[in-house]
């Protein structure tokens, strides 16, 4: 019904940047929040970042200032610079989001995760 697909993962060393993006896809009347997530292996997942379909954003504290989520409204799409990047910043990356879609009823969707890895 709705599909997530992010790219923009890979590999970098230890001050490095990437750009991750997520693009929304299927039977979408409109998407309020949207955000990144992060799982290290052996860890939980945890959130990274959200923002509204105003453009509001939230960060965790271990990313604030080094990480900046934005958003395409007219693309379905949310993005995530990251700079400044750490060896704990490895994770595999979620997006997420919660879409109405043309029924109007409401979804939290998931994408399938893309994959940082921070090396020295």
């Amino acid at each position: 019904q709705v599909q997530l697909v992010e790219s923009g993962g890979g590999l970098v060393q230890p001050g490095g940047s990437l750009r991750l993006s997520c693009a929304a896809s299927g039977s979408i009347f409109s998407i309020n929040a949207m955000g990144w997530y992060r799982q290290a292996p052996g860890k939980q997942r945890e959130f990274v970042a959200t923002i509204t379909n105003g453009g509001r954003p939230n960060y965790a504290d271990s990313v604030k200032g080094r990480f900046t989520i934005s958003r395409d409204n007219a693309k379905n799409t949310v993005y995530l610079q990251m700079k400044s990047l750490k060896p704990e910043d490895t994770a595999v990356y979620y997006c997420n989001a919660d879409v109405v879609v043309t029924t109007r009823s409401t979804l939290n969707a998931w994408g399938q995760g893309t994959l940082v890895t921070v090396f020295s």
